[in-house]
């Protein structure tokens, strides 16, 4: 594990837990957890159960018992980092998003691609049971031909102009190493579900806005340029016809982590939100007209009817969103025997990583740019 804050402990978590609740082939085994400051890493791997740790990422990945490598860290890092484990034949699992760029992602992919090595992004948003469901059902045709696909993740921790950019905690908000603001962290989220559920994007109109232009830098003590979006919202076609609006911001008072989707179809259709993840509301046209209306499901029946909760409690009582991490752990480790890897991999990534380049550059050109796409 190459990193020890949010993403590290909810990972830690989810390879502490999946061999509770699910019959694996292979268990976790917590190796060793990497970090810069040596009294922060080492209190993190005593506290995760790690047997050991690292402050020099090189030699983590230069280790022999050591099978997969876990990023963790910030997205300038990515690359680097998985390169050098896939040149040492590390199996890899990498944050979101891929990388800052699409160029940047295209080298992942061939280092993963050349030397073989399983791989797969934590877009974690998947794997929370109603979203599968929700994913299980558009396969179904339930929905029928899909019109409109829509899509927001707001939250409001970046509001204060006295907050700085850069550093451990606030590297979020230097574009030099996090390579774009809500686009890349909230955004690439929505995108990633998006393709995921309805296909892929083929062209996109966006426009940004930084609304804080300069902050104080952690690291340099000056008052530096913002880089970052801290606001998107843009127009999107899907290859399949239907149209799509997506929004992010992070100045969206009264709001920590609100992602919501609705789907309109021609039969049904479908809305989650992230508030009430364990949730999935579902209209069908097809009902008899009296009783025709919106219904919600509670997505905890663990019987089979419900993705992955047959692995947790009795029906009824729900599972939340550190679970979804658990869902991913286990769907790797359960692919490598298989001719199926888990999804979304690497080159899944480099499709969100390439809408979020359109994205970027339609709002510098004011114009619909389109999509590149992985060939």
């Amino acid at each position: 594990m190459i990193g020890y804050g949010f993403m590290g402990r909810a990972h830690s978590n989810a390879f502490r837990k999946v061999g509770n609740f699910f019959d694996l082939k292979y268990q976790p085994v917590l190796q060793a957890a990497c970090g810069r400051d040596e009294a922060k890493v080492k209190a993190f791997a005593e506290r995760w159960g790690y047997q050991s740790y690292e402050t020099n990422w090189r030699k983590l990945i230069a280790r022999d018992d050591i099978d997969v490598i876990d990023i963790c860290a910030p997205n300038d890092m990515h690359p680097k980092m998985a390169i050098a484990a896939a040149e040492a034949g590390k199996m890899i699992l990498c944050e979101k998003p891929l990388a800052r760029n699409g160029a940047e992602g295209e080298k992942m992919v061939q280092a993963v691609q050349k030397a073989g090595v399983p791989n797969m992004v934590w877009y974690n948003y998947r794997r929370v049971p109603a979203v599968t469901l929700a994913y299980n059902l558009i396969q179904e045709g339930r929905l029928g031909r899909v019109f409109h696909y829509r899509a927001k993740f707001l939250q409001d921790w970046t509001i204060s102009p006295d907050l700085p950019q850069g550093g451990a905690a606030l590297w979020r908000l230097d574009a030099k190493v996090a390579g774009s603001g809500v686009t890349g962290d909230l955004l690439a989220h929505c995108i990633d579900t998006a393709i995921w559920l309805n296909g892929p994007i083929d062209k996109v109109c966006a426009m940004t806005e930084t609304f804080i232009k300069q902050r104080k830098h952690n690291l340099t003590g000056k008052v530096q340029r913002v880089g970052i979006d801290d606001a998107c919202a843009f127009l999107a076609r899907f290859k399949n016809g239907s149209l799509a609006t997506f929004e992010s911001t992070r100045y969206a008072r009264g709001h920590k982590a609100l992602y919501t989707f609705e789907i309109n179809g021609e039969h049904a259709s479908i809305a989650w939100d992230l508030h009430d993840l364990h949730r999935l509301e579902y209209f069908d046209h097809r009902d008899e007209g009296k009783i025709r209306g919106w219904r919600s499901i509670h997505v905890t029946d663990h019987g089979g009817d419900h993705p992955y909760m047959d692995k947790w409690w009795v029906p009824g009582l729900q599972i939340g969103y550190e679970h979804s991490f658990v869902h991913q752990v286990a769907d790797f480790i359960n692919s490598l025997d298989t001719d199926q890897p888990a999804q979304p991999t690497f080159r899944d990534a480099l499709e969100t990583q390439y809408v979020c380049d359109a994205v970027l550059q339609s709002a510098k050109t004011g114009k619909w740019e389109k999509v590149k796409h992985v060939k």
